[in-house]
């Protein structure tokens, strides 16, 4: 009787014999490898953590590569889009921006100049402007407005090009929006890995040590934490950025997600080493003499990992948020550094006229926090014991 051939890389070909007819021989997998040949099987997880692998290179390595600076400012170059509808002039074709300014731009999207005025007719509603020493006009009795050639005549003929200079536009101080979207992500990433570090050091510590010790000092522990959790995290930054100086900045929401983020780590922690403690092998170093230090950081944090790892991906995204929402009400970073709650409060102004100012942050921070989420979903599934081997 023929035996067909076992191709998968999880099984090793044995012999057939009568003694070994119902021995399989798989691969034996380590913990990590089981943890990632879970988490790589689930599509969403993958696509997560290519995402947040793209921002971060996004981030740190973006404002290397750009040729703006995300706080120079170009006033002739004021609420440019992303993609140009261009008036052609025989070869030449001008961009007649929302603010009725007209722009020499070259016949690939790249911004030239910003063309000189000469006079201004209110009463026609008709402004003049110098254009290789002849003269062009825009028309804002209509809408849109419309250009005048030399010849007095409307120029009929548009092509539409993607912005060269400006890949996403700028905005209304004439800031390149891409090279400020990458200072944004900067700054975000820096607060949800000051959040996550802040959460792993104090957090676990503080549950840790409340949970093994017990009786009176785990109530009033808990108790501290609940009185914590109790005052909104707005607040806590108001009264940081009154002590600290006016424009402190990203340093007061740090401080302030230093101070009072770790609390729900705190909870979780306790949890698991509330249930830890009681194995045997925590009885049994006990016995051994083994200092409660040791006892915690060696044994029961180690065990504990698994919920402490998915609890602090799951609040990143969460401090990406509160970050943006501080910036955006004006408690963030100070101006001109960028975040992309500062972005989303500037965008507010030109929604209307310009909505693309908006796009680029709040898709950024739909993005990092959808990356940040798969991310914490898949690590949850891929720790949980009970689908050890799956």
């Amino acid at each position: 009787m023929s035996h067909p051939a076992v191709t998968s890389p999880l099984w090793d070909e044995i012999d057939i014999t009568d003694e070994k007819s119902e021995t399989l021989a798989a691969v034996h997998r380590t913990f990590a490898g089981d943890v990632w040949f879970r988490f790589r099987h689930k599509p969403a997880s993958v696509v997560g953590l290519v995402l947040i692998a793209f921002i971060l290179l996004f981030a740190i390595f973006g404002p290397f590569l750009s040729n703006h600076s995300y706080a120079k400012q170009e006033l002739a170059f004021v609420n440019i889009p992303p993609r140009l509808d261009l008036f052609m002039i025989g070869d030449d074709a001008i961009y007649v921006s929302r603010n009725l300014k007209p722009i020499h731009v070259a016949s690939d999207g790249t911004l030239l100049s910003a063309l000189p005025r000469i006079e201004e007719n209110l009463a026609k509603k008709v402004t003049s402007y110098d254009f290789n020493g002849q003269t062009v006009a825009v028309d804002y009795s209509v809408r849109p407005a419309r250009l005048i050639d030399p010849s007095g005549t409307p120029v009929t003929e548009t092509v539409t090009v993607h912005n060269k200079t400006y890949l996403l536009g700028t905005d209304k101080l004439g800031r390149d929006l891409l090279t400020r979207l990458m200072i944004g992500a900067r700054i975000s990433l820096l607060v949800a890995f000051v959040a996550a570090f802040t959460n792993l050091v104090i957090g676990v510590l503080y549950g840790g040590i409340s949970a093994y010790i017990g009786g009176n000092t785990d109530t009033v522990m808990m108790r501290i934490v609940d009185v914590v959790a109790t005052v909104p995290l707005t607040l806590y930054v108001i009264l940081i950025m009154v002590v600290l100086p006016r424009d402190s900045g990203i340093t007061s929401i740090i401080i302030a997600l230093g101070s009072v983020y770790w609390v729900n780590m705190a909870r979780v922690v306790r949890g698991e080493v509330l249930s830890l403690k009681q194995q045997d092998y925590v009885h049994g170093a006990k016995i051994m003499g083994t200092s409660t230090w040791r006892i915690l950081t060696w044994h029961l944090i180690p065990n504990a990992m698994g919920p402490i790892i998915v609890t602090v991906t799951m609040l990143i995204p969460s401090a990406i948020f509160i970050e943006a929402f501080m910036s955006f009400i004006g408690l963030g970073v100070a101006p001109p550094m960028a975040s992309w709650g500062t972005m989303c409060n500037d965008a507010l102004e030109a929604l209307r006229t310009n909505p693309y100012q908006l796009f680029a942050p709040s898709v950024a921070i739909s993005l990092t926090m959808f990356g940040f989420n798969f991310i914490g979903d898949g690590l949850r599934d891929a720790l949980d014991p009970k689908l050890r081997g799956r």
